[in-house]
């Protein structure tokens, strides 16, 4: 049966309703870009503050024992937590998708809407894709404004250290662009994959919310300085989730098919 985008567009419109009339789900996806906004302001304003304290210097040199004596601890501080949490906000564009996906099938078996969507003639894939729109245009409308958001405020913050905004650059631009939809999808995908597993939303959400693990551990791995982070190890990294997507899309197509779910679900 050919593809017809009108039929994925139905299936987004309804999920897209139906997250609107769910106002702790709306609540738990703005928590972490709130955390992931305001933390890192902070951060930057105690390096700010008194850029040039004795106390930045040695934590400066533990991350670079080169570190000039003429060079500001204090910035090179901030250009440093802006490094590290850079891996940080990518949690984000994984974890919204999650807590939304992660009741894309289950939940509508919940609500005994399944059957009447099984009924109807959209196929696996059209389903597929617009229960994952449904997910990826709230989170990433989310990461963006986050990101305009911590852009503004770091650049206000960081004003007395001078020689212009600190936020955006390239690494950064890169990051909101092209790794944020990769690690939504990503997301998105690993949610979907339980949801039609298993039979409550709550375990559903859950056990996707685990894979934001490994991404937290190399992000204390980096403020730990065991991984040197940069373009090279962030495009790796995007190669890699890119490749997982395309899996985890094939491997969603089959698993949602109409008799794979009436049989698991009959």
């Amino acid at each position: 049966m050919a593809f017809r985008p009108q039929r994925a567009l139905a299936v987004f419109w309804k999920d897209f309703l139906d997250l609107r009339k769910n106002p702790s789900l709306l609540l738990a996806m703005a928590a972490l870009p709130l955390v992931l906004v305001v933390v890192p302001m902070i951060v930057v304003w105690t390096y700010v503050r008194d850029p040039n304290d004795t106390n930045l210097r040695v934590i400066a040199l533990y991350y670079d024992p080169t570190l000039p004596l003429n060079a500001s601890a204090g910035r090179f501080l901030v250009e440093r937590t802006l490094l590290d949490w850079f891996g940080m906000f990518l949690v984000m564009p994984v974890f919204v998708p999650i807590l939304i996906s992660s009741q894309s099938v289950v939940g509508e078996k919940e609500r005994r809407t399944l059957e009447p969507l099984l009924a109807s003639p959209v196929t696996a894939a059209e389903l597929v894709a617009g229960k994952s729109l449904a997910s990826l245009v709230p989170a990433m409308a989310i990461t963006w404004l986050a990101f305009v958001v911590l852009c503004v405020g770091v650049d206000v913050v960081a004003w007395p250290l001078g020689q212009g905004p600190m936020l955006p650059n390239v690494l950064w631009l890169f990051g909101v662009v092209v790794l944020a939809p990769l690690f939504a999808f990503f997301g998105n995908g690993v949610a979907v994959l339980i949801s039609a597993r298993v039979s409550e939303a709550r375990t559903a959400q859950q056990l996707s919310a685990l894979v934001v693990l490994p991404l937290v551990g190399l992000v204390a791995g980096q403020v730990a300085g065991f991984l040197k982070a940069g373009p090279v190890y962030y495009a790796v990294q995007g190669a890699v989730v890119l490749l997982l997507d395309v899996a985890l899309l094939w491997a969603s197509i089959r698993l949602l098919d109409r008799e794979r779910l009436l049989s698991r679900w009959g």
